[in-house]
């Protein structure tokens, strides 16, 4: 492999024309008026989102301009003086406008019969009635509600009604453990927290209402707890004057539902959600509202060709930034109806999502690769046994998709018919800002394809000295970094400025932290964090290259690809692989996947281990955590980080034995290798 070709995601050749049928009545319809949308954006940003933000918000005052910029400090403010209120846009206006009867939200609970949908009035009524009891507990405009729920409609109902009175919700995904959830209500300084007894998951339930009561007495500023009972769980702790009963609060409000919006100014802050570090300290991004509100129907009407009939199930939780954008605030103020499921896309069997899709005629389904990759595992006889037909655009998210699992959802799920529109975006950008056009862009499995409208992307060198762009002569891996700002960009870090101006430190720009490669027809191809790029012997290698190469073999599963220190190399390649069902932990398969390794891409990019692992350390949502996969390959084990965000935190110490026993020249477990077969039956 010459330095030059450093990517082998870039000879991959397939390419699939948009759809025909559908492509009439499409927003965007062909190549030629997006590549003239995209140039009109750049050319005249303030007039192109200005016409955006008037055909899709409802204003109560218009702005006095569209941007201010503070080019020093990085600091961008749009659509400025402007008054608008975000539950407005996602409720009252439908009512008026003749939706008022309506699906708005359709929830789906784990259990098959635990079904309830809500139309726009009767969201609306919810909506209101929270408002109400949230006054009544002193909750006023700029105040910061902590949301620590299950995929329960309460969530969304929670965070419209925030919106409505102007206080800032903080999302905190039920799945973290004690000191995630502590951090993020102390960083946020929340005076109210609204929780569940409990949530469903996989059969089982987990408390949650229990788990807050010790964390709660290292957070001060909560004065008030309104506690869901949603799991059925007997003997809750309810600390007097502290703790309410949703239901016992809520239903005080029965008569005059009605609680008029506040209005918010443009850049009053919506939401605060936080991401998490290598460090393990959460980072609060602060999001606006009329900016953020414009991108989020902006991207969710044209990147899913979205129309108000449509029946959208964004699979993500809505404690994440997927799940507020494209599951709460998108869908909603464009008026279409928003599923969301509390389950796993595998319990009770791996026909669940096909199943709801089925049953309430889904027409987007927008999830993520390690979903795509665990539900192809399973065959394609699960997916067949359902009318999909109801499905015209599928999407991905999360991390970037390999070509494979890109493959296999466009064949089995989308009948080799139907665009896959691959997104690359993040929490501080607010909405998606690489993707496809499903009725308009030429497809290459693997490639989020291109910068969307008035986002001006670029692939910069290593250093700012040399931090020309990388233009398609010119492919070498690079940072992958946004020139302009975009309406959906955070307003700043929570109480951390310093945090804030690293994003812009390396370049003067906006710099994602992301790698990405673009090719000679000017496709993206994102490889995900910089950091994950290994430099083997002065040569820089993707890890999400190798990737593709050891999930494209037969009986692999999932792989992760991080870097370990080298003396001599200075970085070599450590690889953590899950196989598939019933495939035994030998030598031969590792040796096969090297193989496969340098025959694709060359000998400098063999792993110096491969090693086995039954899971890898993801969240709840699936995202694999490589920064602990990486210190683990680096021998530090003391030091993982937080741990709270991972779905199942004992699969660290698992790995760690396995990585050890590798060292140490012994297999990674006996748990999978030469066992008899009786003994893997009761496995």
């Amino acid at each position: 492999m010459t330095q030059e070709r450093i990517t082998t995601l870039l000879t991959e050749n397939r390419s699939y024309l948009p759809p025909e049928h559908g492509k009439s009545s499409a927003w965007i319809s062909g190549t030629e008026e997006a590549r003239a949308i995209c140039q009109r954006a750049l050319d005249d940003p303030d007039d192109f989102w200005a016409a955006r933000a008037t055909q899709l918000i409802h204003w109560y005052k218009r702005w006095d301009k569209v941007l201010e910029s503070d080019e020093v400090n990085h600091k961008y403010r749009w659509f400025t003086n402007a008054k608008l209120n975000a539950s407005f846009n996602c409720i009252d206006r439908h009512i008026i406008s003749g939706r008022r009867n309506k699906a708005a939200l359709i929830w789906q609970g784990e259990r098959e019969m635990d079904v309830r949908c809500f139309t726009y009035q009767m969201l609306y009524t919810e909506v209101c009635r929270v408002a109400h009891a949230l006054n009544s507990l002193h909750v006023k405009k700029g105040d910061r509600v902590a949301l620590y729920m299950p995929m329960i409609p309460e969530l969304v109902i929670s965070m419209l009604a925030c919106a409505r009175i102007g206080a800032i919700h903080t999302a905190i995904f039920s799945g973290y453990a004690e000191g995630g959830v502590r951090s993020r209500i102390q960083d946020s300084k929340a005076k109210v927290v609204i929780t569940a007894d409990g949530v469903i998951r996989a059969g089982s339930v987990k408390p949650l209402k229990a788990n807050l009561d010790p964390i709660l007495e290292k957070c001060p500023s909560v004065a008030h707890v309104l506690v869901v009972h949603h799991a059925n769980m007997q003997d809750v702790n309810m600390v007097k004057n502290r703790d309410i009963w949703w239901h016992d609060l809520v239903e005080d409000f029965t008569l005059d539902v009605d609680f008029p919006c506040v209005p918010m100014d443009a850049n009053d802050p919506l939401f605060l959600l936080h991401t998490s570090g290598s460090t393990g300290k959460p980072s609060g991004i602060l999001h606006s509202t009329g900016g953020y509100l414009t991108y989020a129907a902006h991207t969710s009407q044209w990147i899913f060709d979205m129309r108000d009939d449509d029946v959208y199930w964004c699979t993500a939780d809505m404690g994440w930034i997927t799940g507020h954008t494209y599951g709460v605030y998108g869908p909603l103020s464009l008026g279409a109806t928003t599923l969301m499921f509390e389950g796993v896309p595998t319990y009770p069997k791996p026909d669940r999502y096909w199943r709801i899709v089925e049953k309430f005629r889904v027409n987007i389904l927008y999830t993520a690769p390690t979903v795509i990759r665990s539900l192809m595992r399973m065959g394609e006889a699960w997916p067949e046994r359902y009318d999909l037909r109801t499905l015209r655009v599928l999407g991905s998210v999360g991390e970037p998709i390999n070509p494979e699992a890109w493959e296999w959802f466009h064949k089995v799920i989308g009948g080799g018919e139907l665009p896959i529109v691959d997104t690359w975006w993040q929490t501080e950008s607010g909405g998606a800002m690489i993707s496809p056009f499903p009725y308009a862009s030429r497809l290459k499995p693997g490639s989020a394809s291109f910068p969307l409208p008035g986002i001006d992307a670029v692939v910069m060198g290593d250093a700012k000295k040399d931090g020309e762009d990388v233009s398609h002569e010119n492919t070498k891996a690079g940072h992958l970094v946004i020139r302009k700002p975009w309406p959906g960009m955070m307003l700043g870090v929570y109480n951390d400025e310093e945090k804030y101006q690293s994003y812009f430190k390396r370049f003067g720009y906006f710099d994602s932290g992301d790698g990405a490669e673009i090719d000679e027809d000017g496709y993206f191809w994102i490889l995900g964090r910089m950091d994950d790029n290994i430099n083997v012997s002065g040569h820089r290698l993707s890890t999400a290259e190798i990737e593709a190469v050891l999930t494209a073999n037969q009986y692999v599963s999932e792989a992760a690809v991080v870097s370990m220190p080298h003396e001599i190399k200075g970085e070599a390649i450590y690889a953590y692989v899950v196989l598939k069902d019933d495939i035994a932990w030998t030598d031969d398969i590792r040796k096969l996947l090297k193989e496969a390794i340098r025959k694709n891409i060359g000998a400098l990019a063999s792993p110096e281990y491969i090693q086995f692992v039954e899971s890898m350390p993801k969240t709840q949502s699936g995202k694999i955590i490589r920064r602990m996969l990486r210190k683990i390959a680096g021998n530090v084990y003391d030091d993982i980080g937080d741990t709270t965000a991972l779905a199942r935190p004992e699969v660290i110490d698992e790995i760690i034995y396995g990585h050890k026993n590798i060292l140490e020249g012994r297999p990674e477990t006996a748990k999978r290798q030469d066992e008899p077969a009786e003994d893997q039956e009761k496995e």
